[in-house]
Parts: C-alpha cells; sequence; structure tokens
C-alpha cells in the first residue's frame, strides 16, 4: 500500500537528492523551463536530469494525493476514482492481448502501480524500466509488501537505449510515460526494437489536440505550466506521435484520445470546484491542507527547504491541466495499439 501520511510526504521531498540540495535543486528544475528557445532545446538536451530532479522533487508528492499509479482514466458516474484507475489498465492489458507467464515491458514504470496491476490481471512478469532512483527503489518495496517479486521486476536505465536484447518481450506498454522522451521517434524505434516480431506496443500519450492554437497566448501559456508541473521537455500533437509510430516500423491497429467518450471529465479530480471524499487530497480543502502542512513542516526543518515551492509548482500544474481539459486543447490519453510486423506478414498463403 502507498505511504499516506504526511511525515511520509514531508520526508520524502526530494527523493534521492540530498536534503539541504533540494531547493537548488528546485531552482535548477525551474530554469529548464524558462520562456524561450534556448531553455527548451536545453531541456531536451538534458532531458535526463531534468526528468530525474523532476521525479526526485514530485513523487511523494504524487503518491501522497494519487496513489500508487500515477495516470487519469476515463471514468464512468458513480465510478471511484481508484476503480477508473484500475479499469483503464486492464483495458490496456486485454488490448496487448498477452497470455499467462508471458514477457511484458512498462515503459516508464514509475514507481510501479500498473505494472503490478497489469501483472496480476494477466499472470504475465512485467519487467518495469525507470531512469529514477528513488522511484525504483520506492517500487521494490511496494513489490515486496504487495507479494509480488517473483513476477514483477525493475530495471534501471534510460528508455531511450534499453539495456535489452533485441526482440525481447511479448508485450510493450506505457502509461503517460513517453511524453518525456526528448525525441518521441527514437523512443518509438527503440522499443519496436525490444519488442518481439508479431507483437504488441500500447501506449496512452499526453497530447495537444487539434483544439490548439500556438497563435493564442492563453493555449501557449498552458501549454507551458503543464510542461513545468509535470517535467516534460515539449508537449506533441497526436498526429506527430502518430507519424512517428509508423515511421519507427510500426501498423497501427488503432488510435483515439480515449478522453473523449469519458463521461466524467479526466480532469475532474483536479478541478478545485469538485469535492470528493474519496479522494479529498487533491481538492481544494486537501489542497489547502497540504500547502498549510508542508509550510508548517518545512519550517520546523521537518521538510526540507523547497518544500513549499515543488508544492506550488504542483499546485501550478494541477489547475493548468484542468485549464487545458475544459479548453479541449490537451489530453493524458491519446491511446495506440500498435503491432511490429512479423517476419511471415508478407509471405503468400
Amino acid at each position: 500500500m502507498s505511504k499516506s501520511g504526511t511525515l511520509d510526504l514531508a520526508t520524502g521531498v526530494g527523493g534521492k537528492i540530498e536534503k539541504k540540495q533540494v531547493l537548488s535543486a528546485v531552482e535548477k528544475y525551474e530554469k529548464y523551463h524558462a520562456c524561450d528557445r534556448e531553455a527548451e532545446e536545453e531541456r531536451k538536451a538534458n532531458y535526463i536530469d531534468m526528468v530525474n530532479k523532476y521525479y526526485d522533487l514530485a513523487t511523494s508528492f504524487y503518491e501522497y494525493g494519487w496513489g500508487e499509479s500515477f495516470h487519469f482514466a476515463p471514468r464512468w458516474k458513480g465510478e471511484s476514482l481508484r476503480e477508473s484507475i484500475k479499469r483503464h489498465e486492464h483495458f490496456l492489458a486485454l488490448q496487448l492481448g498477452v497470455k499467462q507467464g508471458q514477457k511484458v515491458l512498462d515503459v516508464g514504470c514509475g514507481i510501479g502501480g500498473p505494472l503490478r496491476e497489469i501483472s496480476r490481471f494477466s499472470g504475465t512478469y512485467v519487467t518495469g524500466i525507470n531512469n529514477n532512483e528513488y522511484q525504483v527503489t520506492r517500487g521494490k518495496e511496494l513489490n515486496r509488501i504487495a507479494g509480488v517479486d517473483y513476477t514483477c521486476s525493475y530495471v534501471k536505465a534510460d528508455f531511450m537505449c534499453m539495456p535489452f536484447a533485441d526482440n525481447s518481450f511479448d508485450g510493450i506498454f506505457a502509461i503517460e510515460a513517453t511524453c518525456h522522451a526528448p525525441n518521441v521517434f527514437d523512443c518509438y524505434k527503440e522499443i519496436f526494437r525490444v519488442l518481439k516480431p508479431g507483437q504488441y506496443f500500447a501506449n496512452y500519450e499526453w497530447c495537444i489536440t487539434d483544439f490548439f492554437d500556438p497563435n493564442n497566448s492563453n493555449h501557449r501559456k498552458i501549454k507551458r505550466e503543464v510542461e513545468l508541473g509535470n517535467g516534460l521537455p515539449d508537449i506533441r500533437s497526436m498526429g506527430q506521435c502518430f507519424e512517428a509510430l509508423k515511421h519507427a516500423g510500426f501498423e497501427i491497429i488503432w488510435d483515439k484520445d480515449i478522453a473523449i467518450d469519458s463521461p466524467l471529465p479526466w480532469y475532474l479530480p483536479l478541478d478545485k470546484s469538485h469535492f470528493s471524499l474519496s479522494n479529498v487530497r487533491v481538492t481544494a480543502l486537501g489542497r489547502f491542507f497540504t500547502r498549510n502542512m508542508v509550510k508548517f513542516l518545512e519550517r520546523v526543518g521537518l521538510a526540507p527547504e523547497g518544500s513549499q515551492k515543488v508544492q506550488a509548482i504542483l499546485e501550478q500544474a494541477a489547475d493548468a491541466l484542468v485549464e487545458g481539459g475544459k479548453e479541449g486543447i490537451f489530453t493524458p490519453m491519446y491511446f495506440f495499439l500498435a503491432r511490429k510486423p512479423s517476419v511471415t506478414d508478407d509471405l503468400p498463403t
């Protein structure tokens, strides 16, 4: 089960960063998101450092407010956030079509909430790849607590250059993770390399939609704040992801913005005008409590200096996500199912 205590949240801020270095890490992270072209290029060139800093700083907040699975989900009326997240993960596993005992890869696995759920649901062996040491350590601890050490494992590595042989996995998935890649084509090409021929790659991708207007200053502001608050080098369009998949060699089975058909808005848990007892920590009241709690704990020395700045960045990002969702210019669940062609595909029948 996830950390849930306020002291766990406060002491976890910074991850593997030395506590006295947290404030300087926050300031360095903010510089990656300055409003100029040079900063954007620096984000892409130094994406490993930028994303690692982000998750060292943000992971304890994520787990405190959201649980073990750091992603959104379409949601039915009367369905809890937790239930919708599990259903979202089960849907992906069913799309992959993996069978019991097969080897599956989770690209950008966080602390392993989805990989544990999908392993138990499908009876598969799931390996998570993640370049953040703090998250890998936390994920291993949660595996041990859940009793899934044998079926779920982690590899600390960059998913842009994976330490696996060609054609290693029977299925590959990613959930709101490959958006961190500095180059989406190179990312998909590497996934293509380690997937077995004839098998499937399923992904939920963060994208701007066709309603995004680059000439609209408010749209640009929302995009920038989402990037700052979520450790992203740049948010790509659905069309860019589609083309990158094709050029990487995949056959695209189907793709869709899953958010469109959600009976409840995907951003509802973050909307300050909405209140939920089942997920109170991300409501306006919960955020107010967290904000003041972190302020107090930082003041008395139980939380590292810079914790309030991290919390403020995440709050700003949450508001930007809600605004982007309401404007219809952003989706966190552009879904696609893609297949790596088999060597027998072109043989006569």
